[in-house]
Formats: structure tokens, sequence, C-alpha cells
């Protein structure tokens, strides 16, 4: 499961996050964000140790949506070091959110290790 972030707690979850950080905004009455929910969560499960991932609900956290700048829903995008650095808009097969992603997370240590 995906965690939620607020207004309260973005600045310390994302912002100051040690890992890369994707956030999902999202709102409870759209259907492409409940579509690309289930995507996230693999790519959480796929990517882990590399990339954390969260959901902001965007009514709920209007402070935050709007010093984003989001406009759509569901937008996903990528911070390292407080910055954004990707961002996708409207929901995406995985492939496609892994390859904006994935060039701007740590190398995976792990691959091939013995």
């Amino acid at each position: 499961m995906i965690e939620q972030v607020t207004d309260g707690t973005f600045t310390q979850r994302v912002l100051r996050a040690p890992l890369p950080v994707l956030v999902e905004f999202t709102a409870s009455w759209c259907p492409p964000c409940r579509m690309i929910a289930p995507v996230l969560a693999e790519l959480a499960g796929d990517l882990a140790g590399r990339v954390e991932i969260v959901a902001l609900d965007v009514d709920d956290n209007p402070r935050t949506a709007a010093a984003a700048g989001v406009l759509g829903m569901p937008t996903m995008s990528l911070y390292v070091g407080g910055e954004v650095v990707a961002q996708v808009v409207g929901a995406r097969p995985k492939a496609a959110l892994r390859s904006a992603i994935e060039p701007h997370l740590p190398v995976d240590n792990s691959v091939g290790a013995a």
C-alpha cells in the first residue's frame, strides 16, 4: 500500500527524504487515479530501496498541490533532493512510468551481486 502524505508531512517525507520520492497527486473522485494505484504499488515493490512512492490527496491538501502547480490528476512528480526532476500527467502503463523515473534513481547494486 502506498503511504499517504499531507500538507503537514510533505516537507519532511518528500522534500527532505534521503531517497528520491515519487508523489502521486490524486483525488478520490478521479477514475484514472484509481487505475494507476496498483501500478504504483507494483513499482514500489520493484524499485524498493531506490525510490519511495507516496500519494497526496489534492482535495485534502490543497496547499501542497497548488505549490506544486498540479492542474490534472493523476500527476506523478519525482522529487530528488527536494526538486522535481521528472513528471508524468495521466495514467500510464508501468513500463512508461518506470522509464520516466528510473534514469533519476540510484543504481541498483544488487543486480548481479553474489
